[in-house]
């Protein structure tokens, strides 16, 4: 009980620092996917999503809100906020050795509006910022997660941003790993999801970051139901302001 109070705490640290503090940067982009062939739910799905991540002194957010549409009309909504608290900044001292940056306290919110199916999870633990050859940036986060409608479980998730050039060509590979346990009521899930994405923007002006690409994602055991196993490439165009 006292772990989830501290990990409630910093993640209301991280939210208040976001709010009060002028950030170091931020990015807010748009995007816009069209795949088939999903396995759970839809054959057929559309998908808007927003996104929003920033720094500010001590902290960093990520958020993101899907607003998809499948077939027959069916919609849902799922957005995640993960603020992240960073103890080399908070402690004055530096927590980095070999690949290692820092440490971070991480939090995530996870939240599901759909008919019959509404649920929030509230994730909590470690982080630790990497240092990899060639990586734009890349974490490793572990959780605890307490899941509001199946038995509680713990998850890894990796992030990753990789930019590449051909020629005069501005490229960026980019996206998540997740890995969660097997527990009495569902499967153990591995989810990855990867962008592929040229920067046609650059072309429209030097400062205009508009992709086009595609996303391809592998989830085995899709929302922990064992066999429902999916491999889909979607269509990307991405935005950002």
């Amino acid at each position: 009980m006292q772990l989830k109070q501290l990990a409630a705490t910093c993640a209301l640290l991280s939210a208040t620092a976001m709010v009060q503090a002028k950030p170091i940067w931020q990015d807010f982009s748009v995007t816009g996917l069209y795949g088939e062939n999903y396995e759970v739910v839809d054959d057929k799905e559309t998908t808007i999503t927003l996104e929003y991540a920033a720094k500010v002194k001590y902290a960093d957010v990520f958020f993101f809100m899907d607003r998809m549409r499948g077939e027959n009309d069916h919609k849902s909504t799922y957005f995640e906020l993960s603020p992240r608290l960073s103890l080399g900044e908070v402690s004055g001292k530096k927590l980095a050795y070999g690949p290692i940056k820092d440490v971070l306290i991480s939090t995530t919110w996870e939240g599901n509006s759909e008919d019959g199916n509404n649920f929030d999870n509230f994730l909590y633990g470690f982080a630790v910022d990497l240092d990899i050859p060639y990586f734009q940036y890349a974490n490793l986060n572990f959780y605890r997660a307490n899941n509001e409608k199946i038995d509680d479980d713990y998850q890894m998730t990796f992030v990753y941003g990789i930019p590449l050039k051909l020629g005069s060509e501005d490229f960026l590979v980019d996206g998540f790993l997740d890995w969660s346990t097997a527990e009495g009521d569902h499967a153990s899930e591995l989810n990855w999801t990867t962008q592929w994405k040229w920067n046609v923007g650059k072309h429209i002006s030097p400062d205009t970051r508009l992709y086009l690409g595609i996303e391809h994602s592998v989830w085995n055991n899709k929302f922990g139901i064992k066999g429902a196993d999916e491999n889909n490439v979607s269509a990307l165009v991405k935005y950002h302001f």
